[in-house]
């Protein structure tokens, strides 16, 4: 299908693009990559009188360190992500990440503001976030405030974006040297949205778990911290009793939508799986 009509923007400042997001109101959305936005759009579940296009914004894009932080701009494509040294060697997930997330075309323009912003359970990033204790600078018209992205998520396309306000960086702590991760994925084919996710950061010590964190994707309306599967494996060795567990507990936290993919109780089931899985890969990348 096509789109409706619509007006174009292109700000070249952040003040612009929150000014021109205040004054046009609901009718107005930004874009980021599109990869979201545009195909809704197409089949008119999305009508926006204006698209405010972020693209020509330059401190919207770029990868900085910031004391024990790196601040990833909104606009950071997922190609510059896989590309990046700084992750590489701090955050090397977000690269194992973006490397899971459709094709090379997609990522060549798809963004990781637009991919944790827009609140789409099956987005791969957001969990992520939540598992990294990242955070959001949100800009808009009365100012600036930065939201946990444990906070951010309040249900399907449902987020604590106000009327007005961009998203405009993302804060992620530098995770400590040595430590192990994993983002496990399981889809239909290659670039598909996950049937179920886990993402897991941890740090050994003594060939014990001194730490973990352990988000899920695509297994509710919005990503989950599964806090109590990661309780479940610390001070273990990450034995079967650990693993089954901890994959206990986050099935239990789960509530996937009967879909194409499976219905509620395999991906609940797979879910877990994808836990221990990312478990046992993240502990063989740990330094003990």
């Amino acid at each position: 299908m096509i789109p409706g009509e619509f007006e174009y923007h292109r700000p070249a400042t952040l003040a612009d693009a929150v000014k021109l997001l205040s004054e046009l109101g609901e009718e107005a959305r930004p874009l980021a990559g599109g990869h979201s936005l545009i195909p809704m759009m197409k089949l008119r579940f999305a009508t926006p009188e204006h698209l405010i296009d972020l693209g020509g914004i330059g401190q919207l894009k770029g990868i900085c360190r910031d004391g024990n932080a790196l601040v990833i701009g909104a606009m950071t494509t997922q190609h510059d992500i896989i590309h990046s040294a700084d992750i590489a060697v701090h955050l090397p997930i977000l690269k194992e990440t973006a490397l899971m997330i459709a094709d090379p075309q997609v990522r060549y323009v798809g963004t990781l503001g637009g991919n944790v912003a827009n609140g789409d359970p099956g987005n791969d990033m957001p969990a992520v976030m939540m598992a990294l204790g990242a955070s959001y600078r949100l800009e808009g018209p009365d100012g600036t405030r930065d939201v946990a992205a444990t906070d951010f998520y309040q249900g399907a396309y449902f987020t604590a974006l106000e009327p007005g306000e961009i998203l405009t960086a993302i804060s992620i702590p530098v995770q400590p040297t040595g430590h192990g991760y994993a983002y496990e994925k399981l889809k239909r084919k290659v670039g598909d949205y996950a049937t179920a996710a886990a993402a897991v950061t941890l740090t050994m010590a003594g060939g014990k778990v001194a730490a973990c964190s352990i988000a899920l994707t695509n297994l509710s309306e919005t990503p989950l911290l599964a806090d109590a599967a990661a309780q479940a494996v610390i001070g273990t060795s990450l034995d079967d009793a650990a693993l089954k567990a901890a994959a206990a507990a986050a099935r239990a936290v789960m509530s996937p939508a009967a879909d194409a993919r499976g219905t509620s109780e395999y991906r609940t089931h797979v879910g877990g799986i994808m836990v221990m899985r990312a478990l046992t890969r993240a502990a063989s990348r740990a330094a003990a």
